[in-house]
């Protein structure tokens, strides 16, 4: 569909793609991008230059390419939707999903899975037809994970968490009890050195990334294990694994990073035990409030009372 914009009065000179971007910032300026270079931007019947000058008074008529389906298949697998718009949808993840296909992974990531329970309602990340992921949880971690729909509605989501605005609270089952009730942890994360599928406490100056998890302590089981709350105020790769373990309370199951079988447990992990519990944030397009919360699965209740009977 071809749109036509009449550049302000206010404006007296400007790049064509930053006018065009300034006047519609429901889109993006890698959206225009993608116009020009597929020859869709005019002005009085000629082609018109990503980078010419425009005037007050031109008159720019534009259109978008097609949005190019993704290679990627789509495959019907159930899902637990929390909230649903044209713009975004929150799902409950379950333990065990990949997020994003990568190397290894087969066709059951949630990628595929939204493919096709998004199937013709959505409008394009960057081009192509695919759900945008601003926030990723690891394979194992259950719960809310957030997805935009469109390009706006991902860039308005990616600068929530960038701004680090967004309210991120898990779940978690550690190994031993806290000496206090609550704590905070500020330690530089970065990837280890020795193993690089793990990451670690790294000091900054050595190439780690400052990071910040507040926890609050939830349950006791006894002297063996807790139930804590875990607040991300950054978002790095593994972060809570790494920093409840440098505290000495590494998570239930989590062998990478210092959890051992132990026999006095009757029913042992089957993965490591976190749950994206709740994100709280603001809608990317009404700017209303979403307070997105997930319960506690099956295999976590099932974990605690076990741990109960310790």
């Amino acid at each position: 569909m071809t749109q036509t914009h009449t550049v302000p009065e206010e404006v007296r000179h400007s790049r064509a793609d930053k006018a065009l971007a300034m006047a519609f910032p429901e889109h993006s300026r890698v959206a225009f991008q993608r116009s020009f270079e597929a020859g869709l931007v005019f002005k009085g019947g000629k082609l018109l230059p990503q980078k010419a000058t425009v005037v007050a008074g031109d008159v720019i008529e534009f259109s978008f390419p097609e949005v190019v389906s993704s290679e990627l298949r789509a495959v019907k697998i159930k899902l637990d939707v929390i909230f649903e718009d044209k713009s975004l949808l929150a799902i409950n993840k379950p333990a065990g999903m990949v997020v994003h296909p990568g190397a290894g992974t087969r066709e059951d990531t949630l990628v595929h899975a939204l493919l096709a329970h998004c199937k013709g309602s959505l409008s394009g990340i960057g081009g192509v037809e695919r759900p945008g992921i601003v926030h990723r949880l690891d394979r194992e971690t259950s719960g809310v994970i957030i997805v935009a729909k469109t390009d706006a509605a991902h860039r308005a989501l990616a600068s929530q968490f960038a701004a680090r605005t967004v309210i991120k609270e898990y779940s978690a089952l550690v190994l031993g009890v806290p000496r206090l009730m609550s704590g905070s942890v500020k330690k530089a994360i970065g990837r280890n050195t020795r193993h690089r599928h793990k990451m670690a406490v790294v000091e900054e100056a050595a190439g780690g990334r400052p990071s910040w998890t507040d926890w609050v302590l939830v349950e006791k089981f006894g002297t063996y294990a807790a139930h804590v709350l875990c607040t991300l105020h950054t978002g790095r790769t593994h972060q809570i694994r790494v920093h409840m373990s440098a505290i000495g309370h590494p998570l239930l199951g989590d062998t990478a990073y210092g959890w051992k079988l132990d026999s006095r447990v009757k029913l042992l992990p089957a993965r490591v035990m976190l749950h994206s519990g709740r994100l709280c944030l603001l809608h990317p397009i009404t700017g209303k409030t979403l307070d997105l919360r997930a319960p506690l699965p099956a295999d976590f209740k099932a974990q605690i009372k076990a741990l109960k009977k310790l």
